[in-house]
Order: C-alpha cells, then structure tokens, then sequence
C-alpha cells in the first residue's frame, strides 16, 4: 500500500526534516505547501506508525491542496477506519470514485473497512475489483485477503478457486498454500490437499514448512508412514522445527516405534526446553516399552509443570495398574476424569482398572459409559463382550444383538460368529462369517484377532480363501 519505503538513500533525512517542519506548522495553525510526494510520505508515516489522528490532519490538507489527488482522500479514508469512523471513511471513498474509478487502491480500501464491519459480501466484491487492476507483485496479499473473507462467508470452494488462481500466479506463494490446506480440511477433502502439497514441492523442494504440512494432512488421513518421511524431509531442511519432531513423535507413537518416537520427542525437548506434553507423550512411549519406572517419572514431571494435564493422571493410573496395583491406580484415573469427564478413552482405562481390582458392578459401569460416550469405540465394545463372556455369559448375545440393531456398526457383528460357534451352533457361525466376508472381507478376518481359538478351526478360516 505504501510506496515511500523504495525511496533513495537519502529518504529518511528528507523526512524528519519534513516531519519537523510539518509538525512545527501544525502548532502554529499555518501549515504551508508541500510538494506531493513528500507530503504522502508524511502521511504514510503516520499510518505506518498508528499516529492515524496526524495521518487524517495530514491527509485532509493534503485533499485541500491537490483536490484532484485521490491519494490522499484514500489516505484520509485510511486514517480514518484506523480511528474507527468507518462510516465517513466509506463516504469519503465513494466521492473519490467519482474522480477515479480505477484506483486498485482505492477498492482495496473500501474492501478492507467492510472487512472490519464484518460484511464480507461487500469485501470480497471490492477486493475482487482491487485484484483486476492490481500488479502482479500485488496480487499475493489481495488473493489471500479474498480468500479469507470467502472463509468467513463459509465459501470454502470459492476460496479454494481464489487460492488455486493465487498458486497459478505465484507458485512460490506458501501463505496460498496454508490457506488452501485449511480450506481442504474444512471440505474433508485430504486427498486434494496431498495432491496441493506434493505439485508445491516438485517446484519447492526446500520449502521444510510444506512438507510440514503434508505430513500433518498424511496424519489426518492415518497415513503415518508416508507423514513420518514428510517429517523426515521438514527436518533435514530445518533440524530445529520442533513442531515436526513432536507430530512425527505421535505418528511413530501410534504406529508403535516407541524408541524412534522417544527420539523425536526427546529432540523437542532439546530445542524448545521443558514442555508438560511433550513429557506426557515421552511417558506414554516408555510406558508402552514396559520402562514403567521411566515412563512414571515423565508423567511426574509433566505434572509438576501443568497440575491439570489429564493425559498425565491417567498415564499414571496406567502405570500403576501395569505395576500390578489395580486400586492404587483409581485415584490417579479418577482424577483424569474429573478434569476430561467426557473422554471416552479415560472411562476405556477406567473400566479394565476396576475389572483388574475385581469392583465389576463398578467396572461395567465404566464400560457402558465409554460406549454411550462413543458406541464406536471398538476396543472398549470387544472388551465389554469379553468381560460379559467372564462374569456375566448369560448377557453377552443380548447386549450384542441390541448393539448390532441400535447401532448398526459392522464390527459388532463379529462377536455373533464366536458366540455361535462356543454354543455348538456351527452352521450359524459359517452363515454370519460368509454374510460379513461378503460386505467386508478385510475387517471380517479380525475375528481372527478378536477371538484367536477361532483361528484353529480348519472349516472357519477356510471360508476366508475362497
């Protein structure tokens, strides 16, 4: 917007002594003539600095003494909308329309005070106007402006046509690429984003922040093999981006390279210092390599940083349920849950805690709160089958029947063929497992995982090969 920063060398002299000169006159009321361009600079320094009630003074005798200049009623209009007279703003620059209806500033002007009242129909329609006469070099930051106000307006595909235009001019432009990575996300549409990201990167190779970014989109997608080479390549660019180190952390988390995922998390720690998540997710790795006295001290620590981490409280209630101490660990999983009393995951722990402390009125309880919490939390409906088949067998094909009609989940439908099968109903059990295969083979075979004598029955798994 403003133009006065490219002067010579000599700028900053000319304008202090401008700006003394012109101050000294304000005092005394008798402001006198001052060549255009360097009362624009007077001006545009006042707004650059937020001095907007000198830049409207300055401004205002600027349209007094160059009328025709539409300059400085735009100026004028832009110290104004930084003192919040919006309203005279808009009109100043309608009359200013009048004089010069193709000043690419002008309707960016206009854009951006609709932008500030929140009408983003009107803004996007004047920084479509800007975006025609602007130049090439001005068209990053107009793009993005659109975008945002098509954003606000909930025009997720709009903004994604503006941003994809923003990219076809300015292929190096990353702000477009961020942006257009939003928008996908907001559409579900995480294909298109890695499709974005991977064209970005044959032309930018370097650019560590897009691979950044692609590996999140491959995380969101629970690609993580694929999002933990994007991170490996983010790294290599800049080996001091945490945010790349901790996301890998959790990809090799969940895909269970606990020793790799150890290492980006302790690489975190190394760059950013002490971190009460980080800790928390450095325990959860130990403790899943069984170092529990490791894994129970990063929790510690983690608490000692942010007293109410929940995921902390509960990586301890874990811990000391795995150190064979089911009641000891209650406390620590309870406290959890009075600070995440609707995360399903914590009543999950909960409930096999209490099972493993044999409270099993209680544990059932916590099973079918987790599962009223999320009935597709699929570990915690096998386990409550399987907690049904120790302690309560009478229930287990009830419970399972009225999911399966409530719900309607496939994988609820699994158990029917190991309850057929325990009950000589062989038939039954070779009917529901050929009915499963036909709408999903892949998942059907888990019950082989699910209920592992079933894997020794010839006949059953037979009917997987053919």
């Amino acid at each position: 917007m403003f133009d006065w920063e490219d002067d010579n060398d000599n700028f900053e002299n000319h304008l202090n002594d401008d700006l003394a000169k012109f101050e000294s006159q304000l005092a005394t009321n008798s402001v006198g003539f001052f060549d255009s361009d360097r009362l624009e600079a007077i001006i545009d320094h006042y707004l650059m600095n937020g001095n907007y009630s000198k830049g409207e003074l300055a401004a205002e005798i600027g349209t007094q003494q160059y009328p025709f200049n539409t300059l400085f009623q735009i100026r004028r209009a832009q110290a104004m909308s930084g003192l919040g007279k919006l309203k005279e703003a808009l009109e100043l620059l309608d009359a200013a329309e009048q004089i010069d209806s193709e000043s690419m500033e002008l309707y960016l002007t206009k854009a951006t005070i609709f932008s500030q009242l929140r009408d983003s129909k009107r803004a996007v329609n004047f920084f479509r106007r800007a975006l025609e006469l602007a130049d090439r070099e001005e068209k990053d930051e107009i793009f993005l402006d659109l975008a945002t106000e098509l954003e606000q307006l909930k025009d997720f595909k709009g903004a994604v046509e503006v941003l994809e235009e923003a990219m076809r001019s300015n292929p190096k432009n990353e702000g477009a690429l961020y942006e257009l990575a939003f928008c996908f996300d907001q559409l579900g549409n995480n294909a298109r984003a890695i499709q974005t990201y991977r064209r970005f990167l044959d032309d930018n190779p370097y650019s560590f922040t897009a691979w950044y970014n692609l590996g999140n989109t491959y995380s969101k997608e629970e690609k993580f093999n694929d999002a933990i080479t994007a991170y490996e390549y983010c790294v290599a660019i800049n080996d001091r981006f945490s945010p790349a180190y901790f996301n890998m952390g959790n990809a090799q988390l969940t895909i269970e390279q606990y020793k790799e995922s150890i290492e980006s998390f302790e690489r975190c720690i190394e760059i950013d210092g002490d971190d009460p998540l980080t800790y928390c997710y450095l325990g959860e790795a130990n403790e899943q390599l069984n170092n529990l006295t490791i894994a129970w001290d990063f929790y510690q620590k983690a608490l000692s940083m942010s007293p109410t981490l929940a995921e902390a409280w509960l990586g301890l209630g874990i811990v000391k349920d795995l150190q064979g101490q089911p009641k000891e660990s209650l406390h620590y999983i309870e406290r959890a849950l009075e600070l995440e009393p609707n995360m399903d995951g914590y009543y999950h722990v909960y409930a096999g805690a209490l099972e493993n402390a044999e409270l099993l009125p209680e544990a059932e309880e916590a099973y079918l709160a987790c599962l009223t919490l999320d009935p597709e939390n699929e570990d915690c409906f096998f386990d409550y089958v399987d907690f049904l088949l120790e302690h309560k067998v009478g229930e287990a094909r009830t419970f399972v029947e009225n999911y399966i009609l409530k719900h309607q989940l496939f994988f609820s439908i699994l158990p029917i063929i190991y309850l057929n099968w325990v009950a000589e109903n062989q038939e039954g059990a070779k009917l529901v497992l050929v009915e499963s295969l036909n709408k999903d083979p892949e998942k059907t075979k888990e019950v082989f995982i699910r209920y592992p004598e079933l894997a020794d029955v010839q006949e059953l798994v037979n009917l997987t090969r053919s």
